[in-house]
C-alpha cells in the first residue's frame, strides 16, 4: 500500500485525491488546504493536516501530490523531498527556471522521485501522433502551430489564474501546448521570440495577464513552431498542428478529434479514450462553460468527463511507478526533471523576449 498526502484540495487537487484513492494498493491518508482541507478529509475519510509541515513529515505519507495554485508549488515540493517523500507536482512546475531547478535538484539530492504533472502527455491523440511520427508516416517534422484562445467576459470574481504573479499568465498556466510541441520536436528550441500584450482586458474588473501572446520558436535543423494563447480572440480555437515532409497531423481539442493527412487522404482518430469523451469536450467548448479557453474550476465542482479520464490515467501511472514499474522511454523525461526544466526554461526565454523586445537564445536561460 502506497500512502499519499495531497497539498491543495480545491477544484483540481480534490479530484486528484478522489481518483488516487480508487487506485489499487493506494490510500489517501492526509490532505492539507487551509480553506478546503476539512471538507475533503471528511469526504475521503482521511486526516486534515493542520500545517504543511505536519503532512510532509508524517509517517503515514509516502508520496506528496502538490496541487496548490502555481505560485505555491515550490515550498511543498522542497519540504516533501527533504522529508524523504516522493513528489508529484502539477503544472507549471514553477514560475521561473531558477525555482524549477532548485525543486528538481532537491528531489535528486534526497533520492526521491519527482513527477511533473504534464497531463497532455497522457492524451490518446498525442500518443498516436508521436507514434505516427516515429514510424515516419508524415516524414520529417518541419513545423508545429498551436493555438489555445477564445474570448473572456467579466467574471464574478478575479481568479488567481488571471494574476500574472500567481499563475504566470497564459504562457505558464497553459504550458501544456509548449510542452507538447517540445515533445513532438524532440527538445527545446535554440531561440524564441514572443510578442503580445493586454489588448482588451484592462481595468479593475480583470487581472493583469496579457490576453494576446504569440511565440516563434526556432529549432535546430531549420525547423520552426508558432504558438498563440489568449482571451482576446472572438474566434476561439484550440489545436496543435504538425507539418511534415510527407503529411500532417492535427490534434483538435475544440471540435475534438485527430486527423492524419497524407497524399490527400484523411484518417481520423480520437483525442481521448472514447468518442463520448471527445464529444464531451466539444460540448464544453461550444457551450457557455468556457471563457477565453479556460474552464474555471472552483471547490465543490467536479472535473468534466474527458479531463477526469485523463487524470485517472496520470494517477494510475504515478501509482504504478510508486509500486516499482519502470518508466517507458516516452515518459522518462516526466520523472527525471528534464521535461519540467525544459518547459520552464523556454517559458522564461519567452518572457525575457517579451520584456526586452528581442530574440532570446535558450542558452541564456539554461547556461
Amino acid at each position: 500500500m502506497v500512502k499519499y498526502g495531497v497539498v491543495g484540495v480545491g477544484y483540481f487537487g480534490a479530484d486528484l485525491a478522489r481518483i488516487m484513492k480508487e487506485q489499487e494498493d493506494a490510500a489517501v491518508t492526509m490532505v492539507y488546504d487551509p480553506e478546503n482541507g476539512e471538507t475533503i478529509a471528511e469526504e475521503l475519510g482521511c486526516v486534515a493536516a493542520k500545517s504543511l509541515d505536519e503532512l510532509v513529515s508524517s509517517a503515514e505519507v509516502d508520496v506528496v501530490i502538490v496541487a496548490t495554485p502555481n505560485y505555491l508549488h515550490k515550498e511543498p515540493v522542497i519540504k516533501a523531498a527533504r522529508n524523504g517523500k516522493h513528489v508529484f507536482c502539477e503544472k507549471p512546475i514553477a514560475l521561473n527556471y531558477k525555482d524549477c531547478v532548485e525543486m528538481v535538484d532537491t528531489c535528486k539530492e534526497n533520492k526521491v522521485t519527482f513527477m511533473a504533472g504534464h497531463i497532455m502527455n497522457f492524451f490518446n491523440g498525442v500518443h498516436h501522433a508521436k507514434q505516427l511520427i516515429n514510424n515516419g508516416v508524415i516524414g520529417d517534422v518541419l513545423y508545429c502551430h498551436s493555438a489555445r484562445n477564445g474570448w473572456e467576459d467579466v467574471q464574478d470574481t478575479i481568479s488567481w489564474k488571471k494574476i500574472k504573479e500567481k499563475s504566470g499568465g497564459h504562457l505558464y498556466h497553459h504550458i501544456h501546448e509548449l510542452d507538447c510541441v517540445q515533445f513532438i520536436m524532440g527538445g527545446m528550441p535554440d531561440r524564441v521570440t514572443m510578442t503580445g500584450g493586454n489588448v482588451a482586458h484592462n481595468g479593475e474588473k480583470f487581472g493583469n495577464e496579457d490576453d494576446m501572446m504569440f511565440i516563434n520558436m526556432e529549432f535546430p535543423n531549420n525547423r520552426f513552431a508558432v504558438l498563440e494563447w489568449g482571451s482576446a480572440f472572438r474566434w476561439g480555437e484550440h489545436y496543435v498542428l504538425i507539418q511534415g515532409t510527407k503529411g500532417a497531423i492535427k490534434l483538435d481539442m475544440y471540435y475534438c478529434g485527430g486527423t492524419l493527412k497524407v497524399d490527400g487522404r484523411e484518417e481520423k482518430f480520437l483525442i481521448h479514450e472514447t468518442q463520448e469523451e471527445d464529444d464531451d469536450r466539444t460540448r464544453i467548448y461550444t457551450s457557455t462553460e468556457m471563457d477565453g479557453a479556460i474552464q474555471y474550476g472552483k471547490p465543490g465542482k467536479r472535473t468534466p468527463m474527458w479531463l477526469n479520464s485523463i487524470m485517472r490515467k496520470e494517477m494510475k501511472y504515478l501509482n504504478d511507478i510508486m509500486h516499482g514499474m519502470e518508466p517507458s522511454d516516452e515518459f522518462a523525461d516526466l520523472l527525471t526533471g528534464v521535461a519540467a526544466k525544459a518547459a520552464i526554461a523556454t517559458a522564461d526565454a519567452c518572457t525575457l523576449s517579451r520584456n526586452e523586445n528581442r530574440k532570446v537564445e535558450l542558452k541564456e536561460i539554461i547556461g
